[in-house]
């Protein structure tokens, strides 16, 4: 009996549009998993492909980008 593996993700939030839900999520106190890691981006639409990359070559096991 081993650990369970849970893939570490990164979620690219857009400032205006995703992020807002998520800063409700928590104000509600609803749970979300502890592997997932927020980063707010001013505009899902001007990300830039290096920052996907970047994080992946870190041992990111996903990415989530949302606008």
């Amino acid at each position: 009996m081993g650990e369970q593996w849970e893939p570490r993700i990164l979620a690219f939030l857009c400032n205006w549009c995703s992020y807002a839900g998520a800063d409700l999520a928590g104000v509600s106190r609803f749970q979300y998993p502890p592997h997932v890691r927020i980063v707010r981006v001013p505009c899902s639409g001007r990300m830039n492909p290096l920052f996907i990359l970047a994080a992946l070559r870190r041992g990111v096991d996903g990415i989530l980008t949302s606008g």
